[in-house]
């Protein structure tokens, strides 16, 4: 499953290199996160956007939620995972993948608890012209 995910997101952005690299997009973001769109194709009325993410030690995403799935894999790193019920739903380490499914009912927040930087290839698969995600209030958990 990783070599699938990981050649389907090399693929993407080998096939869509003559769109250019993107500009970094802004996320509800700790100090020092960035993203930058690798590429960023349109099939239809889906946009596929595959993003280079680096969250230094100690930051995270800020809670948000997406309007389609996104598939990732980490490259450097351990991302850890929480959800709406302050409960970690999983610490993904370098070589993992990991897959995030849409919508408003599905808020989480995803930290760099480590003491390296941490560095994901995203693949958002979202309705044309949505946001790469939506801010979301914290549900009540005692981090950010």
């Amino acid at each position: 499953m990783q070599a699938v995910l990981r050649a389907g997101l090399t693929g993407a952005a080998i096939a869509s290199m003559s769109l250019g690299a993107g500009t970094a997009y802004a996320t509800p973001a700790g100090p020092g996160v960035t993203g930058t769109v690798i590429s960023k194709m349109t099939v239809g009325n889906t946009d596929y956007i595959l993003r280079e993410i680096t969250i230094p030690p100690g930051q995270s995403t800020g809670w948000h939620y997406h309007n389609g799935p996104l598939y990732g894999f980490v490259k450097q790193g351990t991302l850890s995972h929480f959800d709406a019920t302050c409960k970690q739903d999983g610490a993904f380490k370098s070589g993992s993948t990991v897959r995030e499914p849409p919508g408003a009912n599905r808020v989480h927040i995803g930290s760099n608890l480590g003491t390296e930087p941490l560095t994901l290839e995203v693949l958002y698969v979202l309705p044309h012209g949505a946001p790469l995600a939506q801010d979301a209030a914290n549900p009540g958990c005692d981090f950010q």
